[in-house]
């Protein structure tokens, strides 16, 4: 039997689909340790997404704009319903929330500085807000999470929005955890916590249970920051259509929904990859939501999980976005999995480009650890001017698609511009099977 040519294994050798060798090695590895998997990262399984879309560049119907020469505006504003003080903003891609304590302080500054240099904003993340973070980004979000972690009415007060963080995409329905390891003192401190034992997060707001509860804590947050902070509701993407409704309801200024893309969030593996829809679909749902009520524009969607290119962030507003959120891109932008770190990778278990266990405290870049000498390595002025240079490249990509179509805004791109390349998309999307006139599941007029 021939071997030699297949890596020693005979010829003859055929990989279950079912129960392939990454399948068996997860199996082996909860019958060993008798627990789940936690990890960052997002859903690893392939999932419709933004690839699966493609512009249509003006030509003859329409006309270009020169790449340039002419105006291409990026500019959006947020929180124009009830709040005083609108979020202004140059360009419509933001940072996600990511706590300190899941990330270093040095990682929180970078976010801040990045965010700043360009025009956006940044989020706090769960846990609180810390004074570099603050000092660092000209426009910050305080997160308002179930578990109420670090939650102050001054730091309210101090931020220039609120967003009610739901759920998120990588585990809508479930709360987050924070390992004890990366419960340091200062972060102990700011959450209340003991030092070193882990934590869960709950799955829901303690003080409600339902929309109209969630009216009344809006109208509690307006009261405390004087009707001046936009109030954000964000949510995980499941049931996106009435979700965002009811959020409308509730008085939110504007709605975060974040697809199962979304990654930065450590949790269950059975999660991220079973729980939750694509954000290709929870897109169009969110749009539907807001037309149907009449609000769309005058409540601002911004989009999360999975946003990695200006191409990505052009098919989200042409779907309907006001705005785009980054996390995990924005983590990579700054270094993480960087093959400069694939020795240190390799001594931890992991390869640069793999690396997903950003609950474990050891990242070798200094961004998703508390531990001192490893944050040290990482440097917040080199880290926020990559996330800068990153911003930069994404607007511009945006644009150069925006002037292809003959769109003198970003905001001017629409569904009529784009068609699918599967009809898995099309569906999803609402658009056309690339040369038909089909959307699959609609009716032709």
């Amino acid at each position: 039997m021939a071997v030699e040519a297949n890596g020693g294994r005979p010829w003859n050798l055929r990989e279950s689909y079912l129960f392939d060798r990454v399948t068996i090695a997860e199996i082996q590895r909860a019958a060993r340790e008798g627990i789940y998997d936690i990890r960052g990262f997002g859903a690893k399984r392939p999932l419709p997404h933004f690839d699966d879309l493609l512009f249509l560049g003006a030509s003859i119907s329409r006309y270009p704009l020169e790449g340039y020469r002419e105006r291409c505006a990026t500019d959006v504003v947020l929180g124009t319903r009830f709040a005083r003080k609108p979020l202004e903003l140059k360009i419509p891609v933001t940072i996600a929330g990511m706590s300190f304590g899941a990330l270093s302080a040095p990682a929180k500054e970078a976010l801040g500085r990045g965010a700043t240099e360009v025009g956006t904003s940044t989020t706090t993340g769960d846990g609180g807000m810390t004074d570099e973070e603050r000092e660092h980004s000209e426009t910050l979000v305080y997160q308002l999470l179930p578990s109420r972690y670090g939650m102050s009415p001054d730091d309210l007060r101090r931020a220039d929005a609120i967003e009610v963080v739901v759920g998120q995409g990588a585990k809508p329905g479930g709360g987050g955890m924070l390992l004890g390891h990366k419960i340091s003192d200062r972060v102990a401190e700011m959450r209340d916590l003991p030092k070193g034992i882990d934590q869960r997060s709950a799955s829901r707001h303690p003080d409600w249970t339902g929309p109209d509860d969630l009216e009344i804590k809006i109208h509690e947050l307006r009261e405390i920051t004087d009707w001046e902070k936009p109030v954000f509701v964000k949510v995980g993407a499941t049931r996106t259509y009435y979700d965002v409704q009811l959020a409308v309801k509730a008085g939110a200024d504007v709605i975060v929904v974040d697809g199962m893309q979304g990654g930065t969030a450590a949790t269950q593996d059975v999660f991220i990859e079973h729980v939750g829809i694509p954000t290709l679909p929870a897109v169009r749902l969110a749009v539907d939501a807001l037309t149907e009520l009449g609000m769309h524009r005058q409540v601002q969607l911004i989009v999360s999980g999975g946003i990695r290119s200006g191409a990505d962030v052009a098919k989200a507003l042409a779907l309907g976005a006001d705005a785009v959120s980054i996390g995990t891109a924005a983590l990579i932008a700054m270094g993480d999995n960087s093959p400069e770190y694939e020795d240190a990778y390799r001594r931890i278990g992991s390869s640069a480009g793999y690396y997903d266990d950003w609950q474990a405290g050891r990242d070798p870049v200094g961004i998703s650890t508390q531990d001192d000498e490893l944050a040290a390595r990482f440097d917040p002025v080199v880290g926020g001017r990559k996330i800068a240079n990153y911003l930069r490249v994404l607007t511009l990509e945006t644009q150069t698609l925006a002037r292809a179509c003959g769109k003198s805004h970003v905001h001017n791109l629409e569904p009529e511009d784009l068609v699918a390349l599967t009809v898995e998309a099309a569906a999803m999307a609402r658009v056309p099977l690339a040369g038909t006139s089909w959307v699959p599941g609609w009716e032709q007029p």
